[in-house]
């Protein structure tokens, strides 16, 4: 997929010019921060009032994703020949992972057949969803100050309630009440295979459900959900993959040490923007000794209301109603495990085959009618919200840092975390660093910078190690540490070793230069103040036109 004819090809409808008029506005903004985001914001697919927070349902969340024209619709994609993975890839190399849209296959082919979907990605990719999401009006024109206006948001509602975010239990609803609860199938009338899973890539071990969240349940850890990837493996059966000490796994683990058979789960798909978050973070605050936390109620926290929930049809596994689809099943646990994956993991590396690992039995499957389907290509796209957990990080760093000014973790790069600080003495950047090593599995390479760059900014971040980092004395280096599993480089599972980078102007008594030379467009603010705003206003608008029309 290197040239532009394959492109139209694939695209099948969509206006190639559209396309790289598109690219043009905001690849190049997606590292530069102010985007044409009033233009995108003007391009409405449907007029009226788009959809407000909070969101019930998937489908509510993309019609407001759709009504400020961030969305791409693809009529229909051969992924037998691996065209919605190629295009993927050729949609965030244009605009990057924070700047691209949703996009929505309406048809897709899947082992030489076409099949009705849509097929959903991307859907938490864009710097505006972090705002949209919670029904706050973006910044249009600036991707970094909607960001920082979502972190603010996330911030006030945890300093409001003791460092965590609130909750509101869910309210179960009725199976008539129940959109998921439209279609009902049970035993041989379940065939998985029909629907439009997809292999993303040539080399993964075939077909995934990999945007389910799954629902299980202990007695003493109480219920949870988190995500996990599902080989198919047949028409009632699924590879389940929670690694060693997620909370799924302890889950299994504790029932099987209790001779328990089986083990009940409902993989819900389709869910709402909140509670998908929420599945693949570690927003809800379970910690060693923290005991049961009900994600669900997190959730109606979140949103400012409650969650509507149903009971599944074969345990009593509470679930949300408006989700598109729930997998119902047991995980035989006193059966031989089965051999799992490869599977191309979030560091956009191939991850582990495994010789052996959990699977489930399916039972049943409901679902709405003409259900919807998200596939997450995982290791390509940003995945799903940050701001409500980076948040959480700052709030919890700030306590041990009073001079950090902001914490980001960028999703292009696992593993790597900025920091901002105010430094205003010696070692400070060192200090700061060591602290976020020691407390993030996730923390491998830290990278502190002072307050005039911006974390958001990746290009700004790099050129400050570039042009303020001396390697011999300014850095930390942890020889072994926890760290995350998926982490293609590690020597042992979970363990890797860590650096910390002070690319902070460093003091005198650091081995810094006496007088630090300051930044260019730093003299430009001091010495012509009104110069950007005079700009804004004289010439913006050329700009934007050319970005869309070129």
């Amino acid at each position: 997929m290197d040239d532009l004819p394959e492109l139209d090809e694939i695209l099948d409808g969509v206006s190639r010019r559209e396309l790289l008029a598109a690219a043009s506005g905001l690849a190049g903004m997606a590292a530069a921060g102010p985007a044409f985001g009033a233009a995108r914001r003007n391009s409405k697919r449907h007029g009226g009032k788009a959809p407000q927070a909070p969101f019930d349902s998937l489908r509510d969340y993309l019609a407001m994703l759709d009504h400020y024209g961030l969305v791409i619709r693809v009529p229909k994609i051969d992924q037998d020949r691996y065209h919605a993975t190629a295009l993927f890839y050729r949609m965030t190399d244009l605009f990057g992972k924070y700047a691209s849209p949703a996009i929505v296959f309406e048809k897709i082919k899947v082992n030489g057949r076409w099949m009705d979907g849509p097929v959903l990605g991307n859907i938490q990719a864009h710097w505006y969803t972090e705002c949209l999401t919670w029904g706050i009006e973006p910044v249009w024109d600036d991707y970094y100050a909607s960001y920082r206006k979502a972190l603010d948001h996330l911030t006030g509602i945890l300093k409001q309630n003791g460092g965590r975010y609130p909750s509101i239990p869910p309210v179960e609803v009725s199976t008539e009440q129940a959109p998921v609860k439209a279609v009902v199938l049970k035993g041989d009338e379940v065939d998985l295979t029909q629907y439009p899973f997809i292999q993303t890539n040539p080399a993964d071990g075939g077909r995934y459900v990999n945007t389910g969240s799954h629902f299980m349940e202990d007695p003493e850890m109480g219920p949870n959900f988190g995500t996990y990837r599902c080989q198919l493996k047949g028409p009632r059966k699924l590879g389940v993959n929670p690694e060693p000490n997620q909370t799924n796994w302890k889950m299994l683990m504790a029932a099987k040490r209790r001779g328990e058979e089986y083990a009940h789960l409902s993989i819900v798909l389709g869910q709402d923007p909140v509670i998908w978050m929420i599945s693949g973070t570690r927003v809800a605050p379970r910690f060693p000794g923290s005991g049961p936390v009900d994600e669900l109620a997190i959730a109606g926290g979140l949103r400012g209301k409650p969650v509507e929930v149903v009971r599944s049809e074969d345990s009593d596994l509470l679930v949300p109603a408006h989700a598109e689809m729930v997998i119902e099943g047991v995980v035989p646990l006193q059966e031989p495990m089965e051999p799992e994956g490869p599977f191309g993991e979030m560091y956009g590396y191939l991850g582990q085959y495994k010789e052996e690992n959990f699977w489930m039995r399916v039972t049943s499957v409901t679902h709405r009618r003409k259900p919807w389907f998200m596939n997450a290509f995982t290791g390509m796209q940003k995945g799903m919200l940050t701001a409500p957990q980076e948040a959480q990080y700052d709030l919890f760093l700030r306590r041990r840092i009073p001079y950090l000014i902001t914490y980001h973790v960028p999703q292009y790069a696992m593993g790597v975390i900025f920091m901002q600080i105010d430094k205003t003495k010696p070692f400070q950047g060192l200090e700061a660093g060591k602290k976020a090593v020691s407390g993030f599995g996730i923390a491998k390479i830290v990278i502190v910078v002072d307050k005039d760059i911006n974390v958001f900014n990746h290009t700004d971040v790099l050129a400050a190690v570039g042009a303020r980092w001396q390697p011999a004395k300014a850095h930390y280096i942890v020889d072994e540490g926890p760290g995350l599993f998926t982490d293609p480089s590690q020597p042992s599972y979970g363990r890797t070793s860590k650096i910390v980078i002070d690319a902070t102007r460093q003091f005198p008594e650091e081995g810094g230069r006496e007088h630090f030379p300051e930044m260019n467009r730093t003299l430009l603010e001091k010495g012509a103040p009104k110069a950007f705003a005079e700009v804004n206003a004289e010439y913006l608008d050329l700009l934007k036109s050319w970005g869309l029309n070129c």
